[in-house]
């Protein structure tokens, strides 16, 4: 089946759910319940850190500042989209204008683009619904140890958020009721998680495809095969169509800016607790005591959260990438067979393709797979003084 559309239907069913698709219906009472039932648990979560700061074991610290942290991260990425749903909508509106105006040859090239994001966007979707999945079972295993009240041996009943709740929910059924709906609600965020990391993707790429066709159009042009009004026309187009590239990924930049800025600093620090946590589990084994339920839990989520710091800087290095193949397309293509006034048409598009497209964070510094780098050295860093400290 021919794809007609870039956005793979995973990503499209979750940013309906969010109330950020066009014309979906229900889109404001979806963004209420996410408002809502985020704003309680986030209220809960830094309730909890705040009894427990000071008390409590680091590790265990640790694994509920993780969490928050992330349920932070993701709320804050819903707020900027929404606030930026408007750039959003141009995006798609553009994307959907591409395939309508898109040539017959150009449908492949669009069609394997396309392809590919559905095969990003479900891998990336399902690992982070994975993640969430292993962490709630890890949870559940690790009701072992007993606590002893007057008298009586009472089993540690640990829940999968860490929530500092107004009322007590240690006793059945409340306890089950309490540990489903934080289940589920934590499994719908890490796969929300998912669909905005795809998102970015998938705008990506649609880029990238866009601009392997304005490439392939400019080896191809050629004065000698082709009457040499028409070459120049068909060159104003391919100037015309580098320029909705420009427009294009300057409307990612603008939605994804401070979403990479917020990612980037919390992946630092996320990834810096999750690698205390692995390191503090895998050491008790000299006691004789692994703790192998938050060393599952910790790995799995430590593997998310180093995909979703790598998404955002590989996106951001991969569009730098495409974008200098336009320079390099246009000056191999045939412009010596132009005019000498005909050639400056070909010589404004190298210039302007010196300047690279990219994704910055918060305009402070372009995402790359360097800036991934930093990012796993500078936790490596934290890992080693909280393990020192420790």
């Amino acid at each position: 089946m021919t794809a007609t559309s870039t956005v793979a239907l995973s990503v499209q069913i979750g940013l309906r759910i969010v109330g950020i698709w066009p014309n979906a219906p229900y889109a404001l009472l979806f963004r209420g319940v996410w408002i809502l039932t985020t704003s309680i648990v986030q209220t809960c979560q830094y309730w909890w850190i705040i009894v427990h700061i000071g008390n409590d074991d680091l590790s265990h610290l640790m694994d509920g500042l993780s969490v928050t942290l992330e349920y932070s991260v993701m709320f804050l990425k819903l707020i900027i989209l929404w606030l930026n749903s408007r750039i959003f909508y141009d995006t798609l509106a553009a994307m959907a204008a591409d395939w309508r105006k898109a040539a017959i040859s150009e449908i492949y090239t669009m069609t394997s683009k396309a392809n590919l994001s559905r095969r990003f966007s479900n891998v990336i979707i399902g690992l982070h619904s994975a993640a969430a999945f292993s962490y709630g079972i890890g949870v559940l295993v690790s009701h072992t140890d007993n606590y002893d009240v007057d008298g009586v041996e009472t089993p540690v009943r640990e829940f999968t958020l860490k929530l500092q709740l107004p009322f007590e929910c240690n006793e059945s059924p409340l306890y089950e009721l309490v540990m489903s709906l934080e289940f589920l609600h934590q499994l719908a965020s890490s796969a929300m998680t998912g669909v905005l990391n795809s998102l970015i993707i998938t705008l990506i790429l649609h880029t990238s495809g866009q601009i392997d066709i304005l490439c392939d159009a400019l080896r191809d042009i050629s004065p000698k095969k082709i009457d040499q009004h028409l070459a120049v026309s068909i060159m104003k187009e391919l100037i015309g169509k580098h320029q909705k590239i420009i427009v294009f990924s300057d409307k990612i930049e603008k939605i994804f800016c401070y979403i990479a800025l917020i990612q980037f600093l919390s992946s630092t620090f996320v990834i810096c607790c999750l690698g205390f946590m692995i390191v503090t589990s895998i050491n008790m084994q000299g006691s004789d005591a692994i703790d192998s339920s938050a060393l599952m839990k910790a790995i799995v989520f430590y593997m998310a959260a180093t995909v979703e710091a790598f998404i955002f800087c590989f996106c951001g290095e991969y569009l730098s990438a495409k974008s200098k193949m336009i320079g390099d397309a246009a000056y191999n293509s045939i412009w010596y067979d132009f005019k000498p006034n005909e050639c400056k048409l070909i010589l404004f598009m190298i210039l302007r393709s010196q300047r690279r497209l990219t994704i910055t964070a918060g305009k402070i510094m372009d995402l790359s797979l360097e800036g991934f780098t930093s990012i796993i050295k500078a936790s490596v860093s934290y890992i080693s003084i909280l393990h020192a400290m420790y």
